[in-house]
């Protein structure tokens, strides 16, 4: 994080800034939208917020085509980083008061830099099933933070990415992204309907695997195979029984406690990692 602190910090060489003082500023009011989705899908973008954030996207190769900060900050060579990038591409570099881009992030105490990026490519046609061998897949998660957590459990795994399967939570929401801890850029992201999802993924190899009750084996040691997409369900509801019954493999993991299932971002580690181990043990 940015610590308001020093009043005096320059610019890198030749890059204009942007002064905004006013919170009716056009370009806040535009900004600011980009928290609210209808607003995020007419304008294909969205905001994300934070300096170790917005430099994981631009490792990634994710240049923010407006980058906001605020006036009173240290001076941090990760920050001049991204001005000089964003500077290149040809975008713009905006500065502005804490209050602002506490209203523009909807926090009471945001970070000192956020940036507004293009969102990806979600489409199947521009998915390489071959690029990992283990993929994340969740059907119609809700909140917003265990997506963003499937997303940096991804990340960890050395997953590929996560496949969002009908109504799920908006991927590119400000919590999502946040929760995601830079994994929304690293992560390959796609976004279909189930009866779009099951011919492709059957148009090609690729092991669909889900917990379940029904005629399942136990997680531990069950025959995993690569590329490998480990499917969760619904917080409330799980995966919808003609779904279970679509998968290659169904597996259970025992419940030593009062509890009779896990959060589905943490069934989607714990699978993960038996599926990890599984291919490591093969090497």
């Amino acid at each position: 994080m940015i610590t308001p602190a020093a009043p005096g910090a320059t610019a890198p060489h030749s890059i204009k800034r942007r002064q905004i003082t006013g919170f009716s500023n056009p370009t806040v009011k535009f900004i600011r939208s980009l928290r609210d989705k209808k607003h995020r899908k007419r304008e294909g973008k969205f905001l994300a917020e934070g300096l170790r954030l917005l430099t994981d996207a631009l490792e990634s190769g994710r240049v923010p085509e407006t980058l906001i900060m605020a006036e009173r900050r240290e001076a941090h060579p990760l920050l001049a980083a991204l001005e000089s990038a964003v500077a290149a591409a040809g975008g713009e570099v905006i500065e502005t008061s804490a209050d602002i881009l506490a209203k523009i992030i909807g926090k009471s105490n945001p970070q000192a830099v956020a940036g507004v990026f293009d969102q990806f490519d979600t489409s199947l046609a521009a998915f390489d099933r071959e690029a990992a061998p283990i993929w994340l897949v969740a059907q119609a998660l809700r909140d917003p933070g265990n997506l963003g957590t499937m997303l940096r459990t991804g990340d960890a795994l050395g997953a590929g990415g996560l496949i969002l399967l009908d109504d799920c939570a908006d991927p590119f929401s400000v919590e999502a992204v946040r929760a995601s801890m830079g994994a929304v850029f690293t992560q390959r992201l796609v976004q279909a309907q189930w009866d779009e999802f099951q011919p492709w993924l059957r148009g090609e190899r690729g092991q669909l695997v889900a917990a379940s009750l029904r005629d399942a084996v136990p997680y531990r040691g069950a025959p995993y195979t690569a590329p490998c997409f480990v499917m969760v369900g619904n917080e409330s509801q799980g995966l919808p029984e003609a779904y279970e019954a679509a998968c290659d493999l169904r597996v259970t993991m025992p419940m030593r406690g009062r509890a009779d299932s896990l959060n589905a971002a943490v069934a989607a580690a714990v699978l993960g990692y038996e599926v990890l181990a599984t291919f490591d043990s093969r090497k």
